[in-house]
C-alpha cells in the first residue's frame, strides 16, 4: 500500500501539470478572478510541495531509502 501511495505522490504532479494540461486549457470558468488554466497552475504550485511532504513522510516511516 505504501508503494502505491509513493508512486501516486511521485506521478501526480507530473500528470496534473503536463498530461492533463490540454484538458484544462480554457478560459471559462473564472475562479478567484483567474482563468481556469492559471488557477490550475497556481493550485499545483501549492499541491506539489504537499506531494513532496507525503513522499518524505512515507520514506521516514520506512526508515530511509530502501
Amino acid at each position: 500500500m505504501k508503494k502505491l501511495a509513493m508512486i501516486l505522490f511521485i506521478s501526480l504532479p507530473f500528470l496534473a501539470q503536463l498530461i492533463v494540461l490540454p484538458l484544462v486549457n480554457r478560459i471559462d470558468p473564472v475562479i478567484f478572478g483567474l482563468p481556469f488554466l492559471q488557477f490550475w497552475f497556481f493550485l499545483w504550485i501549492v499541491l506539489t510541495p504537499l506531494c513532496t511532504l507525503g513522499i518524505y513522510q512515507l520514506q521516514k516511516s520506512q526508515g530511509g531509502w530502501n
